[in-house]
């Protein structure tokens, strides 16, 4: 299952936002509200949203300045959920996440439109990004 958040558009550089990204403990404020958030160390954490049992994500890899990909830490439930970094000008850039999940058709039925809403609260909570 592939799912796409749409298209933000930040005022900061592509490295800003990239650096943002690396950072494990940021992505307690680009969360929806309400949701568990406990970091685990300083490559993973652990996340839970209402209805959902919760999900540890490792940060799996990270290239200057384009790309950091985030996956689910189990087997159980194997996705991962990239962020696509584009500069547009020196403090203009464009961010999307990309989620990519391995589910059967049961299971993509169930968790695509909650994780659908998901990746779009990630997105628009970009703003955040200083």
């Amino acid at each position: 299952m592939n799912l796409e958040s749409p298209v933000k558009t930040l005022d900061k550089s592509q490295e800003e936002v990239y650096s943002f990204l690396m950072n494990i403990e940021n992505f307690e404020k680009l969360m929806p509200e309400n949701t568990k958030f406990e970091k685990i160390s300083d490559t993973r954490f652990l996340f839970g949203l209402k209805g959902m049992p919760e999900i540890v994500l490792d940060l799996k890899e990270g290239i200057p300045h384009s790309k950091v990909v985030l996956g689910a830490a189990s087997d159980k439930i194997p996705f991962e959920l990239t962020a696509d970094i584009k500069e547009l000008e020196a403090s203009k850039t464009e961010v999307q996440l990309l989620f990519q999940g391995e589910f059967n058709a049961m299971m993509a039925m169930m968790v695509k439109g909650p994780i659908t809403k998901f990746i779009g609260t990630l997105s628009e909570n970009m703003d955040v990004i200083a």
